[in-house]
């Protein structure tokens, strides 16, 4: 089910918060409109406002809106042009990640104090499985009440749950309790739950398996449920049909699986026109691999693989990456290198789009750093360190894009500044 996906909020009192949760071990958390929320935890007069998070220039996207936003129409993965035209009186404020991913490493410890059975699925969400926790906390839905309690008190957040008997059945039922809500599918009450929502909430609907459904008159679950597999099979195709019959009769099976590892950690920046400057193509990348070192570092990752992603004005898209012996997480051997592979493919055309990531993450305290002959006991890697504290506590925009990597107008700063 996509993050645009709406289900009704909840009211029927088989399906609220003191509902049956016997055999209901799964809570699928989703923090409210998590970005726009941060936002207004750290600046307290934008509370009530319509609060837009996402990029600001024309070609932006948002990527979380407040629910006084919403309100207009305001959606998550909208042009923010279209955002505007909506909504122009909202506060519109570009995506600080460090702030975001702190604050989920918070309330994701919040969630590990409960069970350890915690799967992130993004910063904002996560399942727990929470049977081994009842002897400790009680039943599921007071494990639920007290995980959003503790969220409110600690971090100024809210937060919906969903409680139910599979990892899909909980995830919706935290949809349909947005926001701030607590919502409980009894087990005995899965498909009563299930077949009269819409069969574009079902995991694996797109838009265009939406449309195909309803031109075989398939609109909610139950008429999925109900129809022939055969039918299925022919419009969809044999593995969409078989996993989508299984889910509309509530049937799921996946584990909570707390292993989920991070395979990349990039960022990318479409420009407002597009761009033919080395010079500017330069500062963003810089921008970016610093943007990329910090999400590393706090996500306790380094990475083998930095590889450049540009995007030319008519749209043909080209990779190159580049593999070093020892793993980093330091944005200025991020640029060095992706500056290398841009400049060595040198496109001699403007750029719509440019992008950094780094692949082959490994845990960073499993690759402790080796200090090369005649290189500083304490150099850039303790920089950024210094910078990402400062940026925790007054945020990134104190810091400025790129400004531990060399002056801003792209000349080499070859020495590391004193943490």
């Amino acid at each position: 089910m996509g993050r645009s996906q709406s289900l009704p909020r909840g009211g029927d009192p088989r399906f609220g918060p003191d509902a049956d949760d016997t055999g209901c071990p799964i809570l699928h958390v989703d923090m409210d409109a998590f970005f726009a929320s941060v936002e207004v935890r750290r600046r307290p007069e934008l509370r009530g406002q319509p609060v837009v998070v996402g990029g600001t220039g024309p070609r932006g996207v948002v990527s979380s809106a407040s629910y006084e936003a919403r309100r207009y129409g305001v959606r998550s993965a909208m042009p923010t042009a279209r955002a505007r035209a909506l909504c122009p009186h909202a506060v519109y404020l570009p995506p600080d990640f460090a702030q975001y991913s702190a604050a989920s490493r918070a309330v994701m410890g919040i969630f590990r104090d409960v069970t350890p059975l915690v799967e992130p699925l993004s910063l904002d969400e996560a399942f727990l499985d929470v049977a081994g926790a009842r002897r400790l906390f009680g039943p599921p839905a007071a494990i639920a009440r007290r995980i959003r309690e503790r969220v409110a008190a600690e971090q100024g957040l809210t937060c919906s749950v969903g409680v139910a008997p599979s990892k899909f059945v909980a995830k919706l039922g935290s949809t349909r309790a947005k926001p701030d809500g607590l919502l409980v599918v009894p087990a005995a009450r899965v498909l009563d739950f299930l077949h009269p929502l819409p069969s574009s909430a079902l995991w694996g609907v797109g838009e265009r398996s939406a449309e195909t459904l309803r031109r075989l008159g398939l609109t909610t679950i139950g008429d999925l449920a109900e129809a022939p597999v055969g039918m299925l099979r022919k419009a969809l195709g044999a593995a969409s049909a078989a996993h989508l019959h299984e889910l509309a009769w509530g049937r799921d099976s996946r584990r909570v699986s707390p292993e989920q590892v991070e395979k990349s950690i990039g960022a990318e920046v479409t420009f407002d026109a597009d761009v033919g400057d080395p010079l500017e193509i330069r500062r963003a990348l810089l921008a970016l691999a610093e943007k990329v070192g910090a999400r590393l570092r706090a996500a306790g990752q380094v990475g083998r693989t930095v590889s450049l992603k540009v995007r030319l004005a008519d749209f043909r898209t080209v990779s190159r990456s580049r593999t070093a012996g020892v793993p980093t997480d330091v944005a200025r051997e991020i640029f060095d290198t992706v500056w290398a592979l841009y400049t060595a493919f040198d496109p001699g055309e403007r750029v719509r789009l440019v992008g950094v990531r780094v692949e082959g993450l490994a845990p960073a305290r499993e690759n402790p750093r080796q200090l090369t002959l005649g290189a500083p006991e304490r150099g850039w890697r303790e920089a950024e360190a210094a910078a990402d504290a400062a940026a925790a506590r007054f945020g990134r925009s104190v810091i400025g894009p790129a400004s531990l990597l060399g002056a801003p107008d792209g000349r080499r700063n070859e020495n590391p500044p004193r943490p």
